[in-house]
């Protein structure tokens, strides 16, 4: 398999996709260069992991012939341009989430993947790990059966000194709140293990920050296999947990509560009785550990490079995430239930932001 080049582009989570999706696959991938507007961060992660190559400048990136992958980690308001820049000149694309700032966006983002020569995956990598990983095997089997009933808590602290960032807590630039930059992942984690949303009532709230965007949101979902699902997030909780707990016909999945890495063990996969136990035992039993978040999603992304699986996490993934968004949005504004799917005459197609609050 060939080395992949990669520019990592914004050194705050830049550094993490680094150490986590990197650095554990000298085999996979090297670092060509990093890039950041902060020079100081800038050179304390160049020195840190030995990066000779460093530039302020993204443009500079999308002409070098050598780079093969342009990673994105800077802050939401320019993933769209930055996305379809690199796109256009030939690139493979990794984008943080949230990929854009509107399912217009997305769809501009689709548009340009339809003509590009590179890929582009959107990063969801709370998908990955032994726990979540099982709780998809049994699922995929057909072990677990009628998904019945589920919650998601996204229960997380945010204060002044992280809005403190000139760019956080903005629409413009941030764009969103807990809906967009805390809860996607469990709420990806959701559709990822239970399927499609049919329909949404939402509420959100800023009560825990003097910031633009939402801090607090609940939600009720019908999902599209008829199961109810009831969403909880804040940005005030003075213990940091992410919980699913996911109620199936035969089995009962708890995720752990590490917040930010809901996918690891443990998990309680609890069976209704010892035949179905006795099915969940057989499909795990040759079970070989899975490495969490990007350490993961990344060698899989490497091996669908290479001709040896497929995408792992697709733009219509994140279209189904970021819809969800725009779904609880737009509820919450017009106090009634919301259809998926969302199409363009939806008042919150090109832009979440708020009209009342």
């Amino acid at each position: 398999m060939s080395i992949k080049t990669v520019a990592v582009v914004g050194c705050g989570i830049g550094r993490s996709h680094i150490i986590e999706g990197y650095l554990p696959h000298p085999d996979m991938f090297k670092i060509a260069a990093i890039c950041d507007l902060n020079e100081v961060r800038l050179k304390e992660v160049g020195d840190e992991f030995g990066i000779a190559r460093r530039t302020t400048s993204f443009d500079e990136l999308l002409t070098e012939e050598t780079i093969d992958i342009i990673d994105i980690c800077t802050p939401p308001g320019i993933h769209l341009e930055q996305v379809v820049a690199a796109l256009r000149a030939g690139k493979h694309v990794i984008c943080e989430k949230p990929l854009t700032g509107s399912l217009a966006g997305v769809d501009a983002i689709m548009q340009a993947e339809k003509v590009a020569k590179g890929v582009l995956m959107p990063i969801f990598q709370y998908r990955y790990g032994d726990g979540i990983e099982k709780a998809k095997r049994i699922i995929a089997a057909g072990v677990a059966g009628k998904p019945y009933l589920g919650s998601v808590e996204t229960f997380w602290l945010r204060t002044p000194e992280y809005y403190a960032v000139p760019w956080r807590g903005k629409w413009e630039t941030e764009l969103g709140g807990v809906l967009v930059t805390h809860a996607l992942h469990q709420h990806d984690m959701l559709m990822h293990l239970m399927g499609p949303v049919s329909k949404v009532f939402g509420r959100v709230s800023t009560r825990v920050n003097d910031i633009e965007v939402e801090d607090c949101a609940s939600a009720s979902l019908l999902m599209q296999s008829g199961a109810l699902v009831s969403l909880s997030c804040t940005l005030g909780s003075q213990e940091e947990i992410s919980r699913l707990r996911l109620h199936f016909q035969n089995v009962t999945f708890e995720s752990s509560h590490e917040p930010y890495a809901p996918g690891k063990d443990p998990w309680r996969i609890i069976a209704a009785n010892d035949q179905v136990q006795g099915q969940i035992d057989a499909l795990i039993a040759d079970w070989t550990p899975v490495a969490p978040r990007f350490t993961t999603q990344m060698r899989h992304f490497h091996r669908h490079l290479n001709g040896q699986g497929p995408l792992p996490v697709t733009s219509r993934d994140a279209r189904d995430a970021l819809e969800l968004v725009t779904a609880i949005y737009q509820s919450s504004d017009a106090g009634c239930e919301v259809t998926l799917p969302i199409k363009g005459d939806s008042p919150k197609y090109a832009t979440w932001r708020a009209t009342t609050r």
